[in-house]
């Protein structure tokens, strides 16, 4: 009997050892176990500029937009630019026939030298009675007869020198010239027309320099003040970024959106820009460079905010601090914690414990894939 007991203790003290050994092994595997991530889950911290901000959009238009009309009635005897055409201040762009102006003009022109010689005449006849009075030689009631004659004259001069300017007005709005140096952008007559007062003759603009006029909501008026840089993207540029300036605050809100109107100017000297182009802006409120990371690589939910971080091959859990926000390009900036180049976790990688042993991995080439296919 005693030795059936000293072989069944033998036998329990084996198994006990081998379950240890068993235990202690599956431990020292999974501790080794290295996981694999893709490049889709890392991100690689880098410096940068970052800005916040509201986002805005709407259509070009030129700053500088002059539509010329007719001024008066008559036909269009001939047009001097075209669509597209460069004028400079000043530069004549239609005639219309002038033909009854320009006899009233004329008229006018003649009624003022026939006032002017009357007027004269009765200055003369004044003064001459002036002197005669003071010798005696004619009685109050003459010179009285005289003065009323010569301010009357005077009346008549005046009163033809007005006809005279208003004709000569007409007159000159038969000729439409452009206001300032620009491009015409419209031109909807032709010679042979036959237009009114207040008839569209030309479109003439400045394209150096735009406007975008755009809303933002009235909450974050307090962000916005003139001379803050907007940064745009412009529909027909892609990766090419125009940058302007504030100019002009709307002091009401809308009523139904809450939203206040903004006036933002453009320089444009190169002309690259046109109207009616599309344009999407950002207006630059906090702007600075420093250490730039995607926001899903920062685990906010906590009381700090904290990153993954790839460091010798294992993960390690790093507290960050962080600076802007930028949530149009979802990113933070770093304060402290992280260093440039540094390689984050993103996504379902950031659930690896720390200490874990973590490789990336390569998307695999085509012709690598075609390799290692077997034929």
């Amino acid at each position: 009997i005693g030795g059936g007991v000293a072989v069944v203790l033998l036998i329990l003290f084996a198994m006990m050892a081998r379950s240890r050994g068993d235990n202690a092994s599956a431990a020292e595997t999974t501790k080794t176990e290295t996981i694999t991530v893709g490049t889709e889950n890392v991100a690689v911290a880098t410096t940068g500029s970052i800005m916040t901000g509201p986002t805005i959009s709407g259509t070009l238009e030129p700053e500088r937009e002059a539509v010329l009309r007719a001024q008066v009635q008559g036909s269009v005897l001939q047009t001097y630019a075209d669509q597209g055409q460069g004028v400079g201040p000043g530069t004549v762009l239609a005639r219309i026939d002038a033909t009854g102006i320009q006899d009233a003009y004329n008229s006018a022109r003649a009624q003022v030298v026939a006032a002017r010689n009357a007027a004269d005449i009765a200055s003369r006849d004044q003064a001459r009675n002036e002197k005669l009075l003071a010798a005696g030689a004619i009685a109050e009631r003459d010179i009285e007869q005289s003065r009323r004659a010569s301010i009357a004259a005077q009346a008549a001069l005046e009163d033809a020198n007005s006809r005279l300017a208003t004709a000569q007005k007409q007159f000159r709005s038969t000729t439409a010239a452009s206001p300032f140096a620009g491009i015409v952008s419209e031109r909807p007559v032709s010679a042979g027309d036959v237009v009114q007062p207040g008839s569209a003759l030309f479109t003439v603009v400045d394209p150096s320099s735009m406007r975008l006029e755009a809303s933002v909501p009235a909450d974050q008026l307090s962000l916005i003040r003139v001379g803050v840089p907007v940064t745009f993207t412009v529909s027909g540029y892609p990766g090419r970024d125009f940058v302007g300036h504030i100019v002009r605050v709307n002091p009401t809100a809308d009523p139904t959106t809450r939203q206040v109107r903004i006036y933002v100017s453009i320089p444009n000297a190169g002309r690259a820009l046109v109207g009616g182009l599309f344009a999407t802006g950002r207006i630059s409120t906090s702007a600075r460079t420093g250490l730039v990371v995607p926001a899903s690589a920062v685990d906010v939910r906590g009381t700090a905010p904290f990153v993954m971080r790839i460091k010798g091959g294992k993960a390690e859990r790093v507290p960050v601090q962080l600076g802007l926000n930028d949530r149009t390009s979802e990113t933070y900036e770093i304060l402290s914690g992280l260093q440039a180049g540094d390689t984050l976790l993103l996504g379902a990688a950031q659930g690896i414990s720390p200490g874990t042993p973590v490789k990336v991995t390569m998307p695999a080439t085509p012709a690598a894939t075609s390799s290692s296919v077997p034929r």
